[in-house]
């Protein structure tokens, strides 16, 4: 019951950076427990499982497992935690990562830690820190006795510590029966490349709501624009067409890893945290003091975005000479 299960998520043979996230806490907690750090890999592709910071790989292999499906993955692991009754199993706090934990606690009736920030050792034991009310509370609680599931969100630790440059073992399992899954993928559609790709991008001012009208846009561009850097969105921006889809930062948009992100107006709920926790330096501009999105910025100021981006466009532009 002391080892720690990690679920790496990946899409199109692309390992994603919450799964080295979840390792890093995972090798925390495993010091605690004295148990393995153990992932558990789906798919078709053992090679994944090169750079995992992990003790052991199990490995199912099965052509309905090569790219995410809901019916196929949760008969495995509820297979897997059924036999090996872990401590603990971690997953993003992702669109999959909720998708398998929700469906995995309902099937086995085990606790699920959601939109966990830390898994921390106290005088009380292992406890859990959680963003509840769209991450304005935090919330602490022991971590239940036998398999407790949790969904964890970026922030914490960063990529690089869950990864290792030796291969780690991989033990292979046979895949049950995966017929009959009434849910198979047909294609993968991406928007169209006509517009810049944000994910490559190295400096970003990022809008939010707190931008308030899109003339204010304008302005954000012209910061962004005085920094050599692209402008993107939180989702409300993005749903009133202001920005084009392609620039939206969050689940349904991209996820980015610039060396700068600059959050104007941003409040910082988890789906837009996930996306920006690969980031060198966050910096937030908000009005709310409890503002989530301070809790994972670097740098941080409580004032109107308006003031602050104009007058350090001004600051820019009189550094860079005009």
């Amino acid at each position: 019951m002391s080892d720690i299960f990690v679920f790496v998520e990946h899409i199109q043979g692309a390992v994603s950076d919450i799964t080295y996230i979840s390792l890093a806490q995972a090798r925390v907690t495993a010091n605690v427990t004295g148990g393995k750090v153990v992932a558990l890999l789906l798919g078709n592709d053992k090679a994944l499982a090169t750079r995992l910071a992990a003790d052991e790989v199990l490995f199912v292999e099965h052509p309905s497992l090569a790219e995410y499906s809901y019916d196929a993955n949760v008969k495995v692991l509820a297979d897997i935690i059924t036999e090996r009754k872990p401590g603990m199993v971690i997953f993003g706090d992702t669109s999959i990562g909720s998708d398998i934990a929700s469906g995995l606690s309902a099937r086995l009736d085990l606790p699920l830690v959601s939109f966990c920030a830390e898994i921390k050792e106290t005088d009380r034991g292992l406890e859990y820190v959680s963003q509840i009310c769209g991450g304005k509370v935090m919330a602490e609680g022991k971590i239940p006795a036998g398999t407790t599931l949790f969904t964890l969100l970026p922030g914490k630790f960063k990529v690089d510590e869950g990864q290792s440059a030796t291969a780690p073992k991989v033990t292979s399992l046979t895949a049950p029966y995966l017929g009959g899954l009434r849910v198979t993928l047909k294609e993968y559609q991406e928007p169209s490349g006509e517009d810049i790709d944000i994910s490559k991008e190295n400096i970003l001012v990022a809008v939010g709501r707190g931008i308030e009208n899109e003339d204010n846009v304008a302005i954000a561009q012209e910061l962004a624009d005085a920094l050599g850097g692209a402008v993107c969105a939180s989702r409300p921006v993005v749903d009133q067409g202001w920005l084009p889809t392609t620039r939206l930062v969050g689940k349904s948009g991209k996820n980015v890893k610039a060396r700068l992100y600059l959050a104007l107006g941003i409040s910082g709920a988890p789906e837009h945290v996930e996306a920006i926790g690969s980031s060198d330096v966050i910096i937030a501009v908000n009005t709310d003091p409890n503002a989530p999105i301070f809790n994972v910025a670097k740098y941080g100021i409580v004032e109107d975005l308006i003031d602050i981006t104009e007058g350090l466009t001004a600051a820019v532009k009189e550094e860079k000479g005009g």
